[in-house]
């Protein structure tokens, strides 16, 4: 048969005593399912001459012990190159695996794939693969090389040109024959093993569309039009406008330094190492030889749970434009330093003058801690931007983990206003701090649906919260040691049991202790009884609760005791709550969920916003970061109507 330039199609139908009892691939559970036609689209070898003969072979066997009849049909594939944004509507089943080829036009140097069906089921599977022999479109091999997503119901992949040498690629979409991966259920064992399994009609039907991404020259336009200058149309990458940020070499090339054949040649001599190391006189230069490796690079895009709709790759980063976005975290953490600093250096002046409003009115200045906040805000820029560089399940700690010592931080430092005295050491608050994100990081590991970790957990959570509103409502009067139980006995029977006294600050007791109480026994039996995936999240916001509630009963206290908040510190407040309430709504689009399979996950993506580039994501950090910075704000100068007031007029809540 000839089989040039185009395609061919083969189409196979066995029959026998008239039941279907066509291919039955093995599934690694070992599961039978049988099928009445199975099609494979032949690959094209390369040819060498321009009109050439070539000749294939197809071979049919059969286990069975009686004669068996079959249909085999050739056909011409006529729609196998996929155009530039025109959709192509398909059908795939689990016999018929179906891919496609894509040549980059001019100008195109990265594109993004997508493929999308109606149907949530049966599970599927799309690969982007090199122009090579043989193609791997069967469920048990389609990870083999390339890059390969599951889907429901969407799934997109980005592809640069520069990791194709032909310029073109196939886009390959294979039908599982189970559906456990993409969250389905999974399938009882068949009673006897040879038993087939009727898998019902799996044929999806499906429509793959690729577009060009945002190129070079867009991004150029956007920020970098001074740079654009310097890279030619065909060579120009995104890679180009951040060269500080190339981290390797292209993904066909050697991924590991240990990479090399294993025989000799004469021009080895000179570049092998095993010869050059056997030199009797050795110069540094022959011990650093190696140029810079790419490791670990993979194809499998489920490890990952990006917004594929948008994510923009730069050298091996997938969703820079994720990364990028914390930007304004660092920034803004470095304006309040600048901002704290230039306070702090007004302060010392007015210190060395000796002027009396710095020495005996107002809140005393401590500037250390807002040093750490600001610090802080740069770091968790920083951990956010470690955290979507692979976004999942494991690597959430990181983007949490300052978080949790932002919280931590601004409760001391509410705290410290008025108790600069019997404020919490450093050691003690990193300490504390540190316990925070140790019992984060197990919750992660062991938190999973273990109900003893769950118990232990509330158990200290309670305790800790006891602690903390007795340390509150006793101003640091009082010793945890070996004669605590005794106290409280004693407490016990002269304030309630010989006589009826009520406490004596009935506001801090109602605050901090009734309230304090009652949501830390709340939180507590709701981790009990729901034991939710998500411990960082659920650690977080029980740091956040307790932040919302100091900070409530700091302003309720300040405006009962006569103070007055100044026009600034409003402004900062006002502002800050607008913006926080813009970034909790674009925080809560939910691009993406790793509490659910990376299929599962792909249908909550979202097509870019903001200059083609940006996603929702995005725009959290960017407000986010922003209302961080204005929360900031609120605690530096929430109390400036102070500084004018003698300290023994300023009330202690």
């Amino acid at each position: 048969a000839l089989i040039a330039p185009e395609l061919l199609s083969i189409m196979t139908s066995m029959k026998m005593n008239g039941e279907v009892i066509s291919l039955c691939p093995r599934h690694r559970y070992q599961r039978k399912y049988p099928y009445a036609h199975v099609g494979r689209t032949l690959c094209q070898p390369p040819t060498r001459t321009l009109s050439e003969t070539q000749y294939f072979f197809v071979d049919v066997s059969t286990l069975s012990s009686l004669g068996t009849h079959y249909q085999l049909r050739i056909s011409r594939v006529d729609s196998f190159t996929l155009h530039t944004d025109k959709k192509f509507s398909f059908t795939a089943s689990p016999s018929q695996p179906q891919y496609f080829k894509y040549v980059f036009p001019d100008g195109v140097d990265t594109a993004i794939v997508k493929v999308n069906s109606e149907m949530t089921f049966p599970c599927s599977v799309m690969s982007i693969q090199d122009i090579q022999c043989p193609v791997y479109d069967l469920d048990n091999n389609v990870a083999f090389i390339g890059m390969y997503q599951t889907m429901t119901k969407t799934a997109a992949i980005t592809v640069q040109r520069k990791d194709f040498p032909s310029n073109s690629f196939y886009v390959v979409v294979v039908v599982k024959t189970e559906d456990e991966a993409c969250g389905g259920p999974l399938r009882f064992y068949p009673l006897r093993p040879d038993e087939l399994i009727d898998a019902g009609n799996r044929s999806k039907t499906l429509d793959v569309v690729v577009s060009p991404a945002i190129s070079c020259e867009s991004l150029s336009q956007a920020g970098q039009t001074v740079h654009h200058s310097q890279c030619s149309r065909e060579k120009c990458s995104c890679l180009s406008l951040f060269p500080f940020l190339v981290t390797g070499r292209s993904r066909q090339e050697s991924l590991s330094s240990i990479e090399e054949d294993d025989y000799d040649t004469l021009a080895d001599i000179d570049s092998d190492k095993n010869i050059v190391r056997t030199k009797k006189y050795l110069c540094v230069s022959d011990l650093a030889r190696k140029d810079k490796r790419v490791v670990n690079v993979t194809g499998n895009q489920d490890i990952c749970y990006y917004n594929f709709l948008c994510a923009h790759p730069l050298g091996n980063l997938s969703a820079f434009n994720n990364i990028l976005s914390n930007l304004g975290y660092v920034m803004l953490g470095l304006l309040f330093l600048l901002i704290v600093l230039q306070r702090d250096i007004i302060h010392s002046r007015a210190l060395d003058r000796h002027d009396l409003n710095a020495l005996e009115c107002g809140i005393p200045k401590h500037f250390g801690l807002f040093y750490a906040m600001g610090t802080a805000l740069m770091m968790e820029g920083l951990l956010s931007a470690c955290y979507h560089v692979c976004p999942n399940y494991t690597n959430f700690q990181f983007d949490t983990s300052f978080m949790y010592m932002i919280a931590g931080l601004c409760v001391l430092k509410l705290y410290q206003k008025r108790h600069p005295d019997i404020n919490a050491s450093a050691y003690t608050a990193y300490a504390c701090l540190a316990a925070v994100i140790f019992f984060s990081v197990l919750g992660v590991v062991f938190g999973k649906g273990n109900m003893v970790f769950w118990i232990i957990f509330s158990v200290l959570h309670i305790l800790a919260t006891m602690l903390l509103s007795t340390q509150l409502y006793y101003m640091g009067r009082w010793r945890l040691d070996s004669g605590i139980l005794r106290r409280i006995v004693y407490v016990i029977y002269t304030d309630c049991i010989r006589q009826c006294s009520g406490p004596m600050y009935i506001s801090r007791h109602l605050i901090t202790d009734i309230v304090w109480l009652l949501f830390g026994l709340s939180r507590a039996a709701y981790g009990l009884l729901k034991t939710p995936n998500d411990f960082a999240s659920y650690l977080l916001a029980i740091a956040i609760c307790n932040l919302l509630l100091y900070f409530a009963f700091y302003i309720i206290m300040k405006l009962r005791s006569g103070e007055r908040i100044q026009c600034m510190a409003m402004v900062c407040i006002l502002f800050t709550a607008v913006v926080w309430g813009f970034a909790l709504f674009f925080f809560f689009q939910g691009l993406s969920t790793w509490q659910k399979t990376p299929a599962e996950s792909q249908e909550h993506n979202r097509d870019c916003i903001v200059l083609s580039f940006f996603d929702d994501h995005d725009i959290w950090h960017f407000l986010s970061s922003i209302a961080m910075f204005g929360s900031f704000l609120v605690l530096l100068t929430m109390d400036d109507d102070l500084d004018d007031v003698q300290r023994d007029k300023i009330f202690v809540f």
